[in-house]
């Protein structure tokens, strides 16, 4: 993804989105309890001013906002503060998709996807 990200011009942003990235395979690692043959996929696309970022695992199961303790609970802050917005969507089938976007400091996010989408599974 830093790859990506410097090559459409978005360097700026490269911390903060592999860090989103992280805490979302994080949790998809930790609580999707995915069958065999079922992996948990990245992916990420450019859009005006920012990036969105999803995972998407075979767990029905949505995430939420939590209070931090001792020994975690935090990464779903994380990514509330990095992002500009996140959410949860149904995927087609078996799932969801947890997915955030990344802006540009002051800029905002515009769609439709431009078509420089990448996909990796896990």
């Amino acid at each position: 993804m830093r790859a990506a990200l410097r090559d459409w011009g978005l360097a700026e942003i490269e911390d903060s989105a592999v860090l989103v990235l992280s805490e979302l395979v994080s949790n998809a690692v930790r609580w999707a309890r995915a069958p065999v043959g079922r992996e948990i996929e990245t992916s990420f696309c450019r859009g005006a001013g920012g990036v969105r970022i999803a995972v998407d695992d075979a767990d029905e199961t949505r995430p939420r906002l939590r209070p931090g303790d001792g020994t975690g609970g935090r990464g779903l802050a994380l990514v509330e503060e990095l992002s500009s917005r996140w959410g949860v969507q149904s995927r087609r089938g078996v799932g969801k998709s947890v997915w955030a976007v990344v802006t540009v400091p002051g800029g905002t996010w515009m769609a439709p996807w431009d078509g420089h989408n990448r996909r990796e599974s896990l």
